[in-house]
């Protein structure tokens, strides 16, 4: 069984997350969704929120499902036995971070290697950082996150 991880912060998963996960689940025997604590992103939600709001919305892939993680990615790749490790990649701008990630990571870990994929061009602009902009603001965000998502959102920044 070849398994792959795709980690992220996750805070919160879009639909742009959840089609790049669509496509690993193609691609990998099992894909294990890898949420990462990450403190110095700052994040809206904790680890386990993040988890709780992933865990209905990956149901309908038989071969995911999700975890949190600390340190270093490639060492929690190797402790489940991963072969793989997906990513997404949204626009031209994502490709140098990425890019350089990719490199350290096998610095650290040669056995593990990087993929990447596009998310359907209707995602493309989406971002975690943007879907949380806007509901700051009480903007509509169900477009682009599930509805449990959505109503987080909302709860998260005051509005009903």
């Amino acid at each position: 069984m070849r398994l792959c991880i795709y980690p992220g912060t996750f805070d919160p998963i879009t639909y742009g997350h959840l089609d790049v996960l669509a496509r690993a689940t193609r691609l990998f025997d099992r894909v294990l969704v890898a949420v990462a604590h990450n403190p110095e992103k700052g994040p809206l939600f904790p680890a386990e929120e993040r988890l709780a709001l992933i865990r209905p919305n990956i149901a309908r892939f038989p071969n995911a499902t999700a975890t949190t993680f600390r340190g270093l990615l490639v060492d929690f790749a190797m402790e489940q036995g991963a072969v793989a490790i997906i990513r997404g990649l949204r626009a031209m701008s994502d490709f140098e971070f990425e890019f350089n990630m990719a490199l350290m990571n096998r610095h650290l870990q040669p056995a593990v290697e990087t993929i990447y994929v596009m998310p359907n061009e209707d995602y493309s602009y989406t971002s975690s950082h943007l879907v949380k902009q806007v509901s700051r603001y009480g903007g509509d965000v169900t477009k682009f996150v599930p509805a449990n998502v959505a109503a987080a959102l909302r709860a998260a920044y005051g509005f009903k």
